[in-house]
């Protein structure tokens, strides 16, 4: 038995199932156990590819109880995939911590590539793509986000961040008193059936959500200074 065994980092699809790499599926079989952002989600992908390898939570609320329980159990030689309920792990979502005690312990971490919400929405913008800045999720409270985003006001740039629906309007409101009246793009529902990509500026896409509120994961992005 190896000392040490594998941690592969595995996207998943951010929305439409097929949207998954003959190589994720593969390595999901082929592990020894997955660990998941939220088990019963990633069991339905598992399900729809009938992959029946054994599943376990982790997720922001056990990362640090789990993450010692992990890699122990790399330690024993068997092989760890982790997934998250969509996308790539670590990108505002659980994994970082994981990918970097594994890396401190010598670990071999193997990145099966895919899906990523901020790449899909930065490559059909129609924005510059060749320099941008992931913001992740602003903070929830209105004066930390305009803050956050004048930080932001010299950068030349496509901005791209994520937000709830419920905050789209007010975020598009403080894009507008924080940056001004810039172009906007606001990818929601990426590949799934209600897909939808609005382009404008901040005062005409606001208006637009304003007037039917929005519903499904969002991405925005900005145009840099110029």
């Amino acid at each position: 038995m190896r000392e040490l065994s594998d941690l592969f980092v595995v996207a998943t699809p951010i929305g439409n199932l097929e949207d998954i790499t003959r190589r994720a599926m593969r390595i999901l079989t082929e592990v020894d156990l997955i660990a998941a952002e939220d088990t019963r989600h990633t069991k339905k992908l598992l399900d729809h590819y009938q992959i029946s390898t054994p599943l376990t939570s982790y997720h922001k609320f056990n990362i640090k109880s789990k993450t010692g329980y992990l890699i122990q159990f790399m330690k024993t030689g068997k092989s760890l995939a982790l997934v998250t309920d969509a996308g790539m792990p670590g990108i505002s979502d659980p994994g970082y911590e994981l990918i970097r005690e594994s890396a401190e312990q010598g670990i071999r971490i193997i990145p099966i590539p895919g899906p990523s919400a901020v790449i899909t929405a930065l490559a059909v913008s129609g924005l510059p793509t060749d320099k941008f800045i992931f913001l992740g999720f602003l903070p929830k409270k209105p004066g930390k986000r305009r803050q956050a985003l004048k930080e932001q006001r010299d950068f030349e740039g496509t901005m791209v961040l994520y937000e709830s629906p419920y905050r789209l309007v007010k975020c598009l409101q403080d894009i507008l008193d924080s940056l001004g009246d810039r172009k906007v793009v606001v990818a929601r529902e990426l590949t799934k059936i209600y897909e939808e990509v609005v382009r404008g500026r901040a005062s005409e896409i606001k208006k637009r959500f304003e007037e039917k509120a929005p519903k499904g994961e969002v991405v925005i992005l900005i145009e840099g200074k110029v």
